[in-house]
């Protein structure tokens, strides 16, 4: 599983025009999702996303979590994360979840993401979805499950 989160000023998602979701402060997260993810490890991702202390305090260090300035999360499927530029020009995506399988687990992720932050947003899993996003920093954090489980 991979969470690209964007600490961000702002960002919304839409669909044939259609704002499906829309955030102030926060993270707008990019999720991918492979053929071997479970809820188990999305529980540990959600909650290393929840815990990060990327927002700056008083004295403008990064020593805040997203629930502390009272941010948002806007939660936005990708399956493109997978993507395999190894051979040839284009991408392979053979490592991305079978969408059934991704669906059922962005949707758990949407769910357990509420149990760390109350306003939680999101986009259509499948959908040719527009981001607007005012990045803040940039502030860019990649979690990797592969990483995160290591020991």
């Amino acid at each position: 599983m991979k969470f690209v989160i964007q600490r961000v000023n702002h960002a919304s998602v839409s669909v044939d025009g259609r704002v499906l979701g829309s955030i102030g402060k926060g993270f707008m997260v990019l999720i991918g999702i492979s053929e071997s993810d479970t809820t188990a490890i999305a529980d540990k991702m959600i909650a290393k996303m929840a815990k990060l202390r990327i927002f700056d305090d008083a004295d403008g260090k990064t020593n805040l979590d997203i629930n502390t300035v009272g941010g948002s999360l806007l939660l936005i499927s990708q399956f493109t994360l997978y993507a395999d530029c190894r051979k040839g020009n284009r991408p392979s995506f053979i490592k991305a979840g079978a969408p059934d399988m991704a669906e059922s687990l962005y949707e758990y992720i949407i769910e357990a993401a509420k149990k760390y932050v109350p306003d939680v947003q999101r986009g259509e899993f499948g959908a040719y979805m527009k981001i607007d996003l005012e990045n803040d920093g940039p502030f860019t954090i990649v979690l990797d499950s592969e990483d995160l489980l290591r020991k």
